[in-house]
């Protein structure tokens, strides 16, 4: 599974072209590639709440504590960490080791292996990647007061990404501090920093 989402991040011009309908399509068919019978395992708790449940699909060695709400389409990876509380609403792709924790809303989002989302975070249409991490109370926010498309200043050009929702991409391993905030389009390259209480917007470089 990590193969094919490999494949369908390298096929996309830019990585915010694989946000919105596209990456609900491809959750839907990574799910049903997976017999119906086997795509409930791990240690998963009664106490969970699912919605859609036929369009979810939870890897052995997953852990989904009481109290969190999964909605389908949804992929939890292998020893992957759904905690108390977190509320996942649907086209959300969580990759092996990665955590979506207490208080933590996700949605039309990817968190590639080991990253983390701990506590009291907002993932709206975004992507984490490798091993990066969100400090507690940390927003990704998704959407322009005005509602307008998300546009981009890139290389002294300005992009329109033809989408009105779009959070934040993490590069690997980097990491913001608590109660931090991006605005909507802000790419934070690999393992660079945004401080606590701090907010940002565009390109953050180290």
């Amino acid at each position: 599974m990590a193969h094919d989402l490999c494949l369908f991040l390298q096929e996309a011009e830019f990585p915010w072209r694989v946000l919105g309908k596209t990456l609900t399509q491809f959750i839907e068919r990574l799910v049903n590639s997976v017999d119906k019978n086997h795509r409930i395992n791990g240690n998963v708790s009664d106490y969970a709440y699912f919605e859609n449940k036929d369009q979810i699909v939870i890897c052995q060695g997953a852990v989904v504590e009481p109290g969190a709400f999964i909605a389908g389409p949804a992929f939890i990876g292998p020893h992957a960490v759904v905690r108390h509380g977190a509320y996942i609403r649907g086209s959300v792709y969580v990759g092996e080791g990665a955590v979506v924790g207490h208080t933590t809303e996700c949605k039309g989002s990817i968190l590639l292996p080991f990253a983390k989302a701990a506590h009291f975070n907002y993932i709206g249409d975004s992507i984490l990647g490798y091993d990066c991490n969100l400090g507690a109370g940390t927003k990704l926010a998704n959407l322009k007061i005005n509602h307008k498309n998300i546009i981009l200043a890139l290389d002294n050009k300005k992009l329109d990404t033809g989408l009105k929702k779009f959070g934040a991409i993490l590069g690997n391993r980097a990491q913001t501090g608590c109660n931090s905030v991006t605005n909507p389009g802000t790419i934070m390259l690999p393992e660079t920093i945004l401080l606590p209480n701090q907010t940002a917007l565009g390109v953050i470089k180290r």
